[in-house]
């Protein structure tokens, strides 16, 4: 953790570079100095299928799920809900200057008894930089 899930409407890919936005939102979360650099996961999931506020057929989103797991405080967990916002915003930026784009950032922390993982990376990466 964290884990980093993307949701967009398939529009936004002839205005904004997919690829660039998982990075970015990695870079933000390795920026925080809170989480392993191999504990990280972006991935990004096209909408075909949406409805959006009105239907005008430009409006456009991205809404970002970012899973963590428990142990950090409310204070750390929005650090690293801002970075994640922010750097989206960043480089989504030019899409604020018309009145169809929306993006949503939120945060949750998994409950520890309900949440299972095992991961070879962590091995070959504990004590790299990001």
């Amino acid at each position: 953790m964290p884990h980093v899930t993307m949701e967009y409407s398939a529009n936004l890919e002839t205005r904004s570079d997919i690829g660039a936005l998982c990075r970015a939102a990695r870079a933000a979360l390795m920026k925080t100095g809170l989480f392993e650099l191999g504990a990280v996961r972006v991935r990004a999931v096209r909408c075909d299928h949406c409805a959006i506020a009105d239907e005008h057929p430009d409006n456009a989103f991205l809404a970002a799920l970012i899973r963590i797991g428990a142990g950090r405080t409310l204070d750390e967990r929005r650090q690293a809900g801002a970075a994640v916002h922010d750097a989206l915003a960043a480089a989504l930026a030019p899409l604020f200057d018309t009145p169809h784009f929306a993006l949503s950032v939120d945060l949750v922390e998994n409950d520890t008894g309900l949440s299972w993982k095992t991961n070879a990376m962590h091995a070959r990466l504990r004590g790299k930089s990001g």
